[in-house]
């Protein structure tokens, strides 16, 4: 039930938070871009690769939040995260995220031509070295406006 939803509801959005941990116990929260949902994984991209991607090469364990502002609804995934870099998994999503990129800046484009306020930065211009985080999802938990929590381990 919450997979479906929050499969739904990432698909019209373009970053997601993720919490990760170095060893020393020191949480660590930064905006990633989403990629795509695929099987039981969400595939993000860092560009930076600073602090999360430091801490994931030694503590894959990772958290997932996003807030859903019309239903005041929150949302954590909980799970892993394996970090991809080269090989066959990386090319593929090498040319996926060429493709959506293209995609949203030329939805950018249009909207600043229709709301009449130009954009100044577009996906585009993410850079070309990048990483991939491959989040094996575990649990889903939804936090409802009156602070009801459901869970959803998977």
């Amino acid at each position: 039930m919450i997979a479906k939803k929050i499969k739904e509801f990432l698909k019209e959005r373009e970053f997601v938070s993720i919490a990760t941990c170095s060893l020393n116990n020191v949480p660590f929260a930064a905006p990633k871009f989403i990629l795509k949902i695929d099987s039981g994984y969400i595939y993000l991209i860092d560009y930076s690769k600073g602090k999360s991607y430091e801490n994931l090469k030694i503590n894959p364990r990772v958290s997932l939040s996003f807030m859903d502002t019309e239903t005041i609804t929150g949302y954590r995934i909980s799970g892993s995260a394996e970090v991809i870099e080269g090989g066959p998994e990386y090319d593929r999503t090498r040319h996926e995220l060429s493709q959506k990129k293209i995609s949203l800046s030329s939805k950018r484009v249009i909207e600043g031509l229709y709301k009449g306020r130009p954009h100044s930065r577009f996906e585009i211009d993410i850079p070309e070295q990048f990483a991939i985080f491959k989040v094996k999802v575990a649990e889903l938990v939804e936090i409802g406006h009156r602070g009801e929590i459901i869970r959803e381990k998977l």
